[in-house]
């Protein structure tokens, strides 16, 4: 089994793990990269990227990515594809395995970028509509959606608050609620109940997205599984998933401390995590924002954290 040495690894390869590996090659850290199960993270599966600095008109979330990407290179950071399958923090160096034990690398630090994955209802439709009317960020693509008909699926305080959030946008919104009640808080549900252009379909449940070239509608089932269940096509254009993110830290086995919704859990506003050497960025230990400009700025903290730590701790 091969085993690398490296000062900074750094998991993971969206906006935040190439970010940190841009300052950590420019500290002169050489650091390695795995890029994990999708490389360039979440933004590879949307279309245009409009609220990202330094592009005016726009640009392909996975070119955006790849751009990030090269200038990691450009600096000498050693990128690598693969999973993290196991990991040991218990003592310095770091033992890292990739691809059940293809190789392993032995790291001085870490820092953590690995993300978190949007929960989709398991539709075949999620997957052939992806960037096509088919969205789990309603402050990311709920621009292109001006002035038309949406739905967002979910009944939690995350679905209300993009229901709200795309309502000053949209045309209408359809809030489709599984249950006959929401589950958000008091102050949530009043502002959803008295917005004029949120329609709340109770017990309703999406089954599958009809359109050309792009969703023009979804498939609905009301009162599922009753006497009175009742089905019927709503023309709509564009599809929000709102039932949460799952971070992703279970190649962690529990080494690392998580906040109460399972995100790492990071101490007074910095990168640091409970294991001293081990760092945390971009959506694994944000449950708040997930944006990329967020997580590009927490894998800049957290690699100049990490390279001051270094300074401090020398192997």
């Amino acid at each position: 089994m091969d085993i690398l040495k490296t000062k900074v690894l750094i998991i993971g390869g969206g906006p935040a793990g190439y970010t940190a590996a841009i300052y950590a090659s420019r500290a002169s850290l050489a650091p390695m990269l795995i890029e994990g199960m999708q490389p360039g993270g979440q933004l590879t599966t949307t279309t245009d990227v409009e609220n990202f600095p330094g592009y005016p008109e726009g640009i392909n979330g996975t070119e955006m990515m790849l751009d990030i990407r090269k200038q990691a290179e450009r600096f000498g950071t050693d990128m690598r594809e693969g999973i993290v399958t196991k990991i040991d923090l218990s003592k310095r160096p770091f033992r890292v395995e990739v691809n059940n034990g293809a190789y392993t690398v032995e790291a001085e630090s870490v820092i953590i970028a690995t993300g978190a994955s949007a929960k989709y209802l398991g539709l075949a439709d999620e997957t052939k509509y992806m960037g096509m009317g088919v969205s789990a960020c309603a402050t990311c693509d709920g621009f292109f959606y001006r002035g038309k008909d949406i739905a967002v699926v979910g009944g939690g305080d995350t679905a209300c608050e993009e229901a709200l959030y795309l309502s000053a946008i949209a045309k209408k919104v359809y809030l489709l609620v599984r249950r006959g009640e929401l589950r958000a808080s008091k102050v949530m549900q009043e502002r959803v109940l008295n917005a004029e252009n949120i329609e709340v379909l109770w017990e309703h449940q999406a089954e599958g997205l009809y359109g050309e070239n792009g969703v023009e509608g979804v498939h609905l089932v009301k009162r599922k599984g009753q006497a009175d269940e009742s089905r019927y096509d709503l023309p709509i254009h564009g599809f929000f998933l709102a039932i949460g993110h799952t971070p992703n830290v279970a190649f962690l086995n529990g080494q690392i401390e998580l906040d109460n919704q399972g995100y790492i859990a990071t101490k007074d506003g910095m990168p640091n995590t409970n294991i001293p050497g081990v760092f945390a960025a971009g959506d694994v230990a944000d449950p708040h924002f997930r944006q990329a400009i967020t997580a590009a700025g927490s894998g800049c903290k957290a690699a100049m954290t990490a390279e001051r730590w270094l300074g401090e701790n020398p192997l």
